[in-house]
């Protein structure tokens, strides 16, 4: 076992996802299906050719996802090398071609320098028309004159152990949240309070007519107050374990492997709705004050979770590890002796006397960006990772990670925003070497060199983010102006606009 953990601490993963099982969803999009209520999608940017003289290999799906990018991209297959060239590491955004993503959102990413052979990052930026569902009667509703709802979807999805999970996610995500706002079409748009129960269309599983709904007395006496808000919260949360679910199901047959953080905005009826399962962040610049979005989910921050789980179900620790911590691995000549530890319960420390189980790795190990789950993975939650295993065992990992995320909501009405006001989405590559501070300040200078009404401005935003974590080459590395190394990770970032979505095209 000992060997085991040290070589695994040789040999570190990072990230991750989970779920608990649940029943299957009556609609699950499909991985090579396209939904006619989605706008037409161009397809992705082409993976680059083989070699000459070299017999192209025969791709598996996660090799393809490997070498797609964004679609919003519109690289060529040049376009696509010079993406994928870890030595010059060029940054990449739209092209400036008159059409701009929803909102005029500034996007731009660039590829590690050399921790994994692709851009494992993935993004995904869409208008989404839900339309409501069949009624009772089995008639087709209108799809217009105020039945079907909009909604903007911005999502960054920063893959490990390949790409294959996040360019996955990146296609279907926003399609599992469609599917669960179908059913609450008219309820979204209907100013009283969400019913209490909703009856099953006949003879389809899961199918519910808002207009003829069950009053509240009838099921309960009394009920507590649900908003329109939390329905929307729920069905996000719902279609991230969906998501989860349908990787499962495909890793088999698609051989999709790895997992991938998710960091999902939805724009619905005025508000903003920041999903986060993973180590991404998400801050709002508004007016020089920053509001965070989000919070990162790793070892540290979820150790109490974590130790929890161990403790309710130890048969998930293999007999390997022990759910307590302590500040450091506890040695055979220690044990009689007492040592701080913590438990599931504790934020603070006590001391115990060890015990022979006391010598086992600890279920968390580590802190700050090498804290570890099993001495494998450094996030708790995202989506995929059903094939993780502790290295050099067996002992899977995925019961430990959570595929739910935090959802924190911003009420758009609320606010008088001016141009200047922003919302900022990163994977790690960005925050590992840049502060919501240091941001703040160049989403200050970037946007005060521009017109307020040009529309380029959060483009030149995103890049000038993405630049300033990447740094520039120098003694064999990329080097920041202050001499610290730079991100070699992937970075990928959204800039969104926050002056009202009457603003915007």
């Amino acid at each position: 076992m000992l060997n085991r953990v040290r070589s695994a601490v040789a040999h570190l993963v990072s990230s991750g996802g989970a779920p608990p099982p649940r029943p299957k969803s009556p609609d699950l999009p499909r991985a090579n299906s396209s939904p006619t209520a989605d706008p037409p999608e161009a397809p992705r940017s082409p993976p680059a050719k083989a070699g000459r003289g070299k017999a192209a290999p025969e791709k598996t799906a996660e090799t393809r996802a490997s070498f797609s990018r964004p679609t919003f991209l519109q690289l060529s297959p040049g376009g696509l090398r010079r993406a994928d060239d870890h030595a010059g590491r060029a940054v990449q955004s739209p092209p400036d071609t008159g059409r701009r993503l929803p909102w005029s959102t500034g996007y731009a990413e660039v590829i590690n320098a050399g921790k994994s052979r692709h851009n494992e990052d993935q993004a995904c930026c869409e208008v989404v028309y839900v339309e409501g569902r069949k009624n009772v009667s089995g008639a087709t509703r209108e799809p217009y004159g105020g039945q079907g709802l909009y909604f903007y979807y911005w999502g960054l999805f920063d893959g490990h152990a390949g790409g294959g999970a996040a360019e996955m996610a990146s296609r279907l995500l926003h399609r599992h949240i469609r599917e669960q706002l179908q059913g609450l079409v008219e309820i979204l748009q209907d100013p009283s309070p969400p019913p209490l129960c909703l009856p099953s269309t006949p003879g389809t599983p899961g199918f519910s007519d808002p207009t003829h709904v069950v009053g509240p007395h009838s099921c309960s006496s009394s009920q507590k107050e649900v908003t329109h808000e939390s329905l929307v919260v729920g069905a996000i949360e719902n279609a991230f374990q969906f998501m989860d679910e349908q990787m499962a199901q495909e890793w088999h047959g698609h051989q999709v492997e790895g997992g991938c953080c998710a960091l999902v905005v939805v724009y619905l009826l005025g508000k903003v709705y920041v999903a986060n399962a993973g180590d991404s962040r998400a801050i709002i610049v508004r007016n020089n004050e920053i509001i965070p979005m989000s919070r990162e989910f790793t070892p540290e921050t979820e150790r109490q979770r974590l130790q929890l789980l161990g403790f309710l179900k130890p048969e998930l620790l293999g007999g390997e590890f022990t759910h307590l911590e302590f500040p450091r691995r506890v040695q055979p000549k220690e044990l009689g002796q007492k040592i701080l530890y913590r438990d599931q319960n504790m934020t603070g420390w006590a001391y115990k006397k060890i015990e022979l189980e006391d010598l086992r790795f600890p279920l968390v190990c580590g802190e700050g960006k090498k804290a570890r789950v099993m001495a494998t993975i450094g996030v708790t939650r995202g989506l995929g990772d059903h094939n993780l295993k502790v290295y050099s065992s067996t002992l899977p990992i995925k019961p430990f990670l959570s595929c739910f995320p935090e959802v924190q909501v911003y009420d758009l009405t609320q606010y008088e925003h001016c141009p200047d006001d922003v919302l900022v989405l990163g994977t790690d590559g960005l925050w590992d070497v840049t502060s919501d501070d240091e941001v703040a300040a160049t989403v200050d200078r970037v946007l005060s060199a521009y017109e307020p009404n040009d529309p380029s401005r959060y483009t030149a935003l995103a890049q000038a983010l993405v630049l300033g974590a990447r740094g520039t080459p120098r003694d064999r590395g990329w080097r920041l102006p202050n001499n610290k190394l730079g991100s070699g990770d992937d970075i990928s970032v959204f800039v969104i606009p926050l002056g009202g979505p009457g603003s915007y095209s």
